[in-house]
């Protein structure tokens, strides 16, 4: 690392936004840890920003590997990166952007067995993933332990994000109505989940890195305290074919 980056390097990375934060708010989110479970479209995008804004330390969980198929929306991706597994070349990239955020990695998918071991002391769980089954176990646990939920999805051109509190109205489950609200998650639950996102859905880059941005941001303020959270029910939806379609409503 360049000598003039040791000291006070962090905030001279920091320094552009520091007209939009004090001191001792951005000190919150130095002293904030995050984990992001997805490290492809959403996600990657999701753990540039943080880093970029000077999160503390990142968790960064997913056992996926690139392939040509990502090199479309991924920012993390590259011909160089293929066949390497995302969450490391996360990990790397961030060290790249900002040497002072901490990084620890989880290769492996998110399932019951494993949840309390990734999440731990986190101060907020973002979720960058692809599936229903994954968001139920992972919202679950934030409601249980206390933490903020930051819930991303897309398809095609259209995305939604909206957060759920350990306090909101509604969680995750009953918002969107899923087979799971109420019920232990065993094979038939577990099934019915699986059910309800099936195929490889149509994607394009602007989607989910806007939703990635919007979700590291949705972090942002939590931790720092400035702005307005887009609290469930309330969420944020768009159509980038229509640009007249952002619109904040509620469920």
């Amino acid at each position: 690392m360049p000598t003039r980056y040791i000291g006070d390097g962090y905030w001279e990375i920091a320094s552009r936004q520091m007209s939009i934060v004090t001191r001792s708010e951005q000190e919150r989110f130095k002293d904030a840890k995050v984990t992001v479970i997805g490290c492809g479209g959403i996600g990657g995008e999701t753990i540039e920003m943080l880093a970029r804004m000077g999160i503390g330390e990142l968790v960064l969980v997913d056992k996926d590997a690139f392939d040509l198929s990502n090199l479309n929306r991924q920012t993390l991706a590259s011909i160089a990166d293929l066949g390497l597994e995302k969450s490391s070349v996360a990990a790397e990239k961030v060290r790249l952007i900002n040497p002072y955020v901490k990084t620890t990695i989880f290769n492996e998918h998110i399932d019951q067995t494993n949840i309390d071991k990734v999440i731990g002391d986190s101060d907020i769980v973002i979720d960058a993933l692809d599936n229903v089954l994954t968001r139920v176990i992972v919202s679950r646990k934030a409601k249980e332990i206390g933490i903020p939920y930051i819930h991303g999805a897309i398809h095609g051109t259209m995305g939604q994000i909206t957060v759920f509190l350990p306090n909101s109205e509604k969680t995750y489950e009953e918002m969107f109505n899923l087979p799971s609200l109420s019920k232990k998650l065993d094979d038939d639950v577990i099934d019915a989940l699986k059910n309800v996102t099936s195929g490889v859905p149509p994607v394009i880059g602007p989607t989910p890195n806007l939703i990635g941005c919007l979700e590291a941001f949705e972090a942002y303020k939590i931790i720092t305290g400035v702005g307005k959270v887009t609290v469930a029910p309330k969420i944020l939806t768009f159509d980038l074919l229509d640009l007249s379609s952002f619109s904040l409503d509620e469920i």
